[in-house]
Order: structure tokens, then C-alpha cells, then sequence
């Protein structure tokens, strides 16, 4: 055989030998996204147990089971901060004129959040809807609406940020932002 001759056959091998390398790297890279897309499906499937504890350990005036649900057992190690709606804040100031959108309350965290459905005779209840689970298996962040409820009556609303990170013991609450709307606030848009 002659140069002529083998070149376009040592071109065709070629050719499919790197069809053949490009192929098995792409099955790779799918295989490798598919089971870490599994992986985080198993996340987020712990981060919604995550939320329905918190929801019934507050029905069911379950303090230790809703204490295990944070990184620290401290207030001040948990963040934890409400921002009033602006038409809710402009009718606290009649009576409250240095009231903010924001304040820093030490005596509003999570622990007194269990602590105060426990003391209650009334049943307490915070209702969960769209919720959005965004995690890279290791750190997360859980957004939804939320209602919560006395005695079965919606005292205020808005929307929830959760930042959660994976432990050895699971998944545990970090951080908790959240907008407060009540009766005094407009209709939703």
C-alpha cells in the first residue's frame, strides 16, 4: 500500500476512534449527572421531611422534635428575622412611631416561637405552600408561603426563606427570613 491508500483509512480510524472517545465521555458525564441528580433528589426529599417536622412539631407542641431541627439549640447561633409589610408598619406607627421594617427583637427566635405553642391552650398551626428547594447536596435554600394559624384562625402571612445545611445528623435550619402581612396589609396582587 502506498501513502495514498492509507491515509484515508488512518483518517477513518481516526475519525472513529475519537467518535468512539467523545462517546463513552459523554455517557460518563451523563452517568455522573444522573446520579448526582439522584443525590439530590434524596436531599430534597429530607429538606420537605425537614419542613412537615417543623409543621406538625409545632402542631403537636413537640419541643424536642423541633429543637433537632437546628443547627445550635442557641438563639443567638440561629438567624431568625421578620420585615413587616409596609401598610402593617404604617399602622404600628400610630401607636409605635419608632417602629422599623426591620428590627433585631433577641425575644423573637425559634425557641420562642415552640416555646409559645406549648404555653398556648390554642392550637397553633403554620401552613406551607410553593415550596422551592435549591441545594447543591451539602448547603440549601427553601423559599415558600406560609400562613400561620391560632385555634384555626390565620393571624399572618408572607413568604419564608429557609437556609439549611447538611450535617451528620441531616439536614438542620441555619437561618429563617421571613415577610409578615396581616389583616391590616392589602390583598394580595
Amino acid at each position: 500500500m502506498d501513502d495514498r491508500t492509507t491515509r484515508p483509512l488512518m483518517r477513518a480510524r481516526f475519525a472513529v476512534g475519537r467518535f468512539t472517545l467523545l462517546l463513552c465521555a459523554g455517557l460518563l458525564a451523563a452517568g455522573h449527572a444522573g446520579a448526582e441528580a439522584t443525590a439530590h433528589a434524596e436531599d430534597v426529599k429530607a429538606i420537605e421531611q425537614v419542613l412537615e417536622t417543623f409543621r406538625t412539631a409545632l402542631v403537636n407542641k413537640d419541643k424536642p422534635t423541633y429543637m433537632s431541627l437546628f443547627f445550635s439549640d442557641k438563639p443567638e447561633d440561629i438567624g431568625w428575622q421578620f420585615v413587616s409589610e409596609d401598610v402593617r408598619l404604617q399602622d404600628i406607627r400610630r401607636t409605635k412611631p419608632d417602629a422599623i421594617k426591620a428590627r433585631q427583637i433577641p425575644s423573637n427566635n425559634f425557641i420562642s416561637l415552640i416555646d409559645n405553642a406549648v404555653a398556648s391552650s390554642t392550637p397553633k398551626e403554620e401552613v406551607f405552600s410553593n415550596p422551592k428547594i435549591e441545594t447543591d447536596g451539602d448547603a440549601a435554600s427553601l423559599t415558600f408561603d406560609y400562613t400561620f394559624l391560632s385555634d384555626g384562625v390565620k393571624q399572618n402571612w408572607g413568604k419564608e426563606m429557609w437556609q439549611l445545611i447538611r450535617t451528620e445528623q441531616g439536614w438542620k435550619i441555619f437561618s429563617v427570613i421571613y415577610s409578615v402581612r396581616d389583616e391590616r396589609s392589602p390583598a394580595a396582587e
